[in-house]
């Protein structure tokens, strides 16, 4: 059975994250970032390596259920899951928490607390699960939404909605954050800049995002 933890004891042990990440940060100085990349492409060639880093990532996974659910298909529709997604985009994703470019203050603290091989880990072990398939409860608007997503989304993000080493699957997302996602795209009110995404969702408005949010949520 996975360990949960309370907020109290959530909080308390981010303030020990942060402090430690930023001990060591001070302690490396000016060393060379280990590429990341490379280190995913080598655990991904090889069998051995591949094992020990699933290994690695499911550890570090037993602590991110707290947030993002078992298996990274999250219970809270606010909350992205991680399950399924693409390994290039999602380690991407875990450089930008670490340097700023994406803003979560618990995010930020744990990922720089981790090592660069429970990075490639984690990674690799929510790539390889399965996505919880959730049927639409209104298809009707999730229908439009099909109508919507097959006339733009889809040219970025695939037919099956699960994009590429440097684009998000989305098939099976959170309704919640999808629909916080686009709006803040669409009206720039976000900490993330993508020029391509704030393009495309300039002309939504509320239903439209609705009826994709419907539709992709639905997607497997």
């Amino acid at each position: 059975m996975k360990k949960r933890f309370s907020a109290a004891v959530l909080t308390a042990l981010l303030s020990v994250v942060v402090a430690s990440s930023a001990l060591g940060q001070s302690a490396k100085g000016a060393a060379v970032e280990i590429d990341l990349g490379a280190r995913l492409k080598e655990a991904e060639a090889s069998p051995r390596l591949l094992e020990a880093a699933n290994k690695t990532g499911s550890k570090v996974a037993s602590f991110c259920a707290n947030c993002h659910g078992e298996g990274g298909n999250s219970t809270n529709p606010d909350t992205p899951n991680l399950a399924g997604q693409n390994t290039s985009y999602l380690l991407e994703q875990l450089r930008q928490f670490a340097d700023g470019r994406r803003r979560n203050i618990f995010m930020e603290g744990m990922i720089r607390a981790l090592s660069a091989d429970e990075k490639v880990g984690v990674v690799l072990y929510y790539s390889q699960q399965d996505v919880t398939f959730k049927p639409p409860a209104n298809a009707a608007l999730a229908s439009k939404g099909q109508e919507y997503y097959n006339k733009i989304c889809f040219r970025c993000h695939g037919d099956q909605g699960r994009g590429n080493d440097k684009i998000a699957r989305i098939a099976g997302q959170q309704p919640g954050y999808l629909a916080l996602t686009l709006k803040r795209y669409r009206d720039g009110s976000g900490v993330r800049t993508d020029p391509l995404m704030a393009a495309n969702t300039k002309a939504m408005n509320d239903a439209d995002i609705a009826a994709v949010v419907a539709y992709v949520a639905s997607m497997h």
